[in-house]
């Protein structure tokens, strides 16, 4: 086992020229006996703790794993960064945001594939352009199911609703929390949808499964970042500096949902994380971010109207645990279970009650 994600030379090279966008869409593994992992974590990787030269892709296949950060190498001796995330010049545009999203969906293969779909500008982007079908995940009445399915009535296409139940998750729980190694509340709200329409997705027979992950990261999708100068939760004062260290929460965000859609069976793939649009949204100025009047990812939603209309470019998305209702459904179960909410962090309580 080499390198996933990328062949050795153009690595090889990236490491001795401190290329921090090196191939397409990242890469994780070994050359030349270091281990290597790219600048945004595309890839998972762990090596033994007490002996590096074993090391896997996933966590479960090692007795005590140790995580190798985002653009770090291992060479058996010490573990060192070798990259950082890179800094652009805000000179890009709409246009440019349009080729690099047409050119790297355009590369992918649609066999055998199924698209996660949530009715957003993200996911909708990806149903617009490949010839596969839509998957959408929540409980009764979500905000994600109802949207789903107005925006899939819109693009004419395909879409299976998953409708969940609480037995759902508590069989789910346990997989999850295994296959990530996390229990937090927020990590395992996140997770579970994923996991659980990545294995419905794989029992119709789909082994790849589509997502939008990484388009509110790269082009400024959050309040916080369009709130940058009064926001306590970004410590810089600026569009793009807030932009940045949201960029800079991927590869924590990416570990998790990766490992989570491989235990259901299913590969990820990300065309919005493509080395292409990464350049492409950190080359946007601040107002191609968020707007004059506060709309955020607003050159996406620009470059966007070429292939969707705008009932659903100017959808706004609520965030996959809140738009599932699983948030609220994981509360429930955890208060059922005697795990009141007056107690310090009781979903997490609940969790490694069942799980651990």
């Amino acid at each position: 086992m080499t390198l996933s994600g990328a062949d050795d030379e153009p690595v090889r090279a990236a490491l001795e020229a401190g290329e921090p966008l090196a191939g397409r869409g990242g890469f994780a593994g070994a050359i030349d006996g270091t281990l290597v992992r790219d600048v945004l974590g595309r890839y998972p990787l762990f090596y033994e703790r007490d002996e590096p030269s074993r090391w896997s892709h996933d966590r479960t296949d090692l007795d005590t794993p140790r995580r190798l950060p985002a653009g770090h190498v291992h060479d058996g001796d010490e573990c060192r960064e070798w990259i950082t995330l890179p800094e652009f010049e805000p000179t890009g545009g709409v246009d440019s945001v349009r080729a690099a999203v047409d050119e790297a969906v355009g590369r992918v293969d649609d066999t055998d594939l199924a698209i996660a779909f949530s009715g957003g500008l993200d996911s909708a982007i990806l149903a617009a352009r490949l010839d596969a079908p839509l998957y959408t995940v929540g409980f009764p009445g979500s905000h994600d199911i109802e949207a789903a399915r107005s925006a899939a009535a819109l693009l004419d296409a395909d879409l299976r609703v998953m409708e969940l139940e609480p037995a759902d998750l508590e069989d789910a729980l346990p997989a999850v929390v295994d296959a990530t190694g996390r229990t937090n509340a927020m990590d395992i709200e996140i997770a579970l949808p994923i996991f659980v329409l990545a294995r419905r997705v794989r029992g119709d027979g789909f082994d790849r499964l589509a997502l939008g992950q990484g388009a509110d990261e790269l082009f400024g999708g959050y309040k916080k970042v369009a709130q940058a100068s009064g926001d306590p939760r970004v410590s810089a004062d600026t569009v793009r500096g807030a932009r940045r260290e949201m960029v800079e929460t991927l590869p924590n965000q990416l570990e998790r949902d990766v490992l989570a859609l491989r235990a259901a069976g299913v590969e990820p793939v990300v065309p919005l994380l493509d080395n292409v649009v990464v350049e492409a949204a950190l080359s946007l100025p601040g107002e191609l971010l968020v707007n004059h009047r506060g709309e955020r990812k607003w050159a996406l939603r620009l470059a966007a109207r070429r292939w969707l209309p705008d009932q659903v470019v100017f959808r706004e998305k609520k965030a996959v645990q809140y738009g599932s209702l699983v948030a609220r459904e994981l509360d429930r179960l955890a208060r059922q279970h005697g795990f009141k909410r007056r107690r310090d962090d009781h979903i997490r309580l609940y969790i490694e009650s069942e799980c651990l």
